[in-house]
Formats: C-alpha cells, structure tokens, sequence
C-alpha cells in the first residue's frame, strides 16, 4: 500500500526527470503579464466606450425632447404622482404610477405663473441662482 502513495515521478528514474525538467519551455513571465494586461486594458476601453454609445443613442432618440418639457407635479402618494407636461403648446396632466402612465386631462389654456419655474422669481431655479451669484435670499 505505501508504494502506491509515492507520486508517480518517484517511481521513475532519476535521468528521465532530468531530461524532462530539460525540455520543459522557459515562460517569460513579464511577456505574460504584459500581454493579459493588454487584453485587460483593451476589454475595459471597449466596455467604456459602449456605455458610451449606448448613453448617447439613448439620450436623443429620433430627435429627442425638444418640444418637451415638465411644467410640474405634485406627490399623491410615495410611487404615484399627478404631472402637468407640455408637449409644443399644448399641456397634459398626466397620472403617473410604477409600470403606468395615463392621461387625465388635455388643458384647453396653458398654465403658466406659479408652476413655471423660469418665469417665476421665487422658485428654486431662481432661488438658487441667486444664492450661486452671491445674492443671498
């Protein structure tokens, strides 16, 4: 039983281990770890430059959201909410839920005031402004 547990190289003569040590090829291992450094390199430039196709056709599909633009909102819950969008010149409310979007009504006169940011001195684009330019409240 002990001699089946020696490893096979020990049962053969010493001369054939030498010679096969011999022929064994010599591995340059700085040539091998340039080479998967290369690849890895390669892989990850491809990778990035895929997200970056990817985020440039989906940002601007046919044209994009020019015409489009959110007026405003309200929360009617914590995944539901009550949207006023405007698409040209015309305003839609719009009902908004996971997996569920749906027009509630088509406004005959467009809002403006109070909802409009960029024309309403007191909201938070304004606001903002403000305090980025020095101008305190």
């Amino acid at each position: 039983m002990g001699r089946l547990a020696l490893p096979l190289c020990a049962l053969l003569p010493a001369s054939a281990v030498a010679a096969d040590k011999a022929t064994a090829p010599r591995v340059d291992f700085g040539a091998e770890l340039a080479q998967v450094m290369g690849g890895l390199a390669l892989v990850l430039a491809l990778v990035l430059l895929l997200a970056w196709l990817v985020r440039r056709v989906q940002h601007n599909p046919l044209g994009g959201a020019r015409n489009m633009r959110l007026v405003g909102g309200i929360a009617l819950g914590s995944r539901e909410r009550i949207v006023v969008v405007q698409v040209g010149e015309t305003q839609l409310v719009v009902g908004v839920a996971p997996g569920v979007v749906r027009t509630l009504h088509v406004l005959e006169k467009p809002l403006q005031g109070v909802m409009d940011d960029e024309k309403d001195e007191s909201g938070f684009g304004a606001r903002l402004a403000r305090l980025m330019n020095g101008g305190g409240q």
